[in-house]
């Protein structure tokens, strides 16, 4: 079960005062420091324009800047005291600033835990309360993953929160990502495949006015973009789930390189060194796979991978390879990513997988892929 909660303008709400209590007494951040982020929050003033007429200018004495590369970190830090709430109820959670998160293993039958979940939700609604904090109840949203064999049994399943019950949804939005309840990703993928066709038609109709560069940079901002974000969540997926998205690439390329719509596509993407989409994932995931495996990744990610041990010493060969969990290769397991990365990782050559930097590993990871596609 995946609950993810909504807060009311977050960012525009955050106490200065609090923060900076929080900052020096739970962070230990003092001195010159401390006092470069009070300047930083302080004598900050806003007006309202409106037909060319300006209100008086007025305090702004609550919030962080939106849009700044300090804004998500300073409320991140303001709402860390939440995960020891959660972790006291223990549920696992995820925050990313203003976007939390929380989700739990639940039986349809264990009343016990859906108490404790609305529970949970209660005290993070109180603690957000005192520290002038608004979680909006009405937009908080309840997504049940799982197969569809056992999803019926919630089909009763509420949870309520301050006389607010949040029923379940089909899809759910995360960070850009909508989510459904297999995590067939069906809603999200029609989702980009719409954008990004109307970006390229955009494109396409200026296309005669701009150089070769040029049109390539549009792309590459407003299509291969969204092509790529999070893409590493579809790998795996059946080459029919990811259609459209390919059909997505196939048609930026032709309009980029004025190839004719029959022409067959695999010299077009390669003269581009453009890697098809479904490799575009595979790339993705062998990326975070060596920042794992290089400590530049998060513990939850690290903490999925496990070297691979061999019942008896064999050759040299099998240092830095993967343990390959066991699933049912007709089910999801064998898109989770503790089943995806090592066995993509195993099949790579040493040579990249023992690159030094990730620079190096990149470049030797998309020209190994590149010759596996075209050649």
């Amino acid at each position: 079960m995946l609950i993810l909660l909504d807060l009311s303008a977050a960012f525009d709400t955050v106490d200065h005062r609090i923060l900076m209590d929080r900052l020096e007494n739970r962070f230990g951040i003092s001195g010159v420091a401390l006092s470069w982020l009070k300047s930083y929050l302080s004598d900050r003033t806003q007006c309202v324009s409106c037909n060319n007429t300006i209100s008086a200018f007025s305090d702004v004495k609550y919030g962080v800047p939106q849009g700044s590369v300090l804004g998500p970190l300073l409320f991140s830090l303001y709402i860390s005291p939440i995960g020891q709430i959660i972790r006291s109820h223990g549920i696992n959670f995820h925050c990313y600033a203003d976007d939390t998160q929380l989700y739990v293993p639940i039986k349809a039958d264990n009343a016990s835990q859906i108490r404790e979940l609305e529970i949970c939700l209660s005290s993070v609604k109180s603690w957000m309360s005192q520290n002038f904090l608004l979680l909006n109840s009405d937009k908080t949203e309840m997504l049940v993953i799982g197969p569809a064999r056992y999803r019926h049994q919630f089909d009763h399943v509420t949870i309520s929160l301050d006389s607010c019950v949040i029923s379940q949804s089909t899809t759910a939005k995360n960070l850009g990502v909508t989510l459904d309840r297999t995590l067939s990703f069906d809603q999200h993928i029609k989702d980009i495949t719409k954008t990004a066709f109307f970006h390229l038609r955009n494109i396409a109709r200026i296309r005669s006015f701009l150089s070769m560069a040029d049109a390539e940079i549009l792309v590459h901002a407003f299509v291969s973009s969204r092509l790529d974000y999070c893409n590493v969540l579809l790998s795996g997926l059946p080459r029919t789930s990811t259609k459209s998205l390919q059909m997505v690439q196939n048609a930026a390329a032709r309009m980029l390189t004025k190839s004719r719509r029959f022409d067959h596509i695999t010299p077009v993407l390669a003269s581009l060194h453009w890697l098809p989409i479904h490799v575009r994932s595979d790339f993705k995931v062998l990326l975070m796979t060596y920042k794992i495996l290089n400590g530049l990744a998060p513990s939850y990610l690290s903490d999925l991978l496990n070297p691979y041990i061999p019942s008896r010493a064999l050759r040299s060969q099998s240092a830095g390879l993967l343990s390959v969990p066991r699933v049912k290769k007709k089910s999801a397991g064998c898109r989770a990513f503790s089943y995806r990365a090592p066995f993509l990782w195993n099949n790579l050559p040493s040579d990249i997988r023992q690159a030094d930097s990730v620079e190096a590993f990149k470049s030797k990871l998309k020209t190994h892929l590149y010759a596996l596609t075209f050649n």
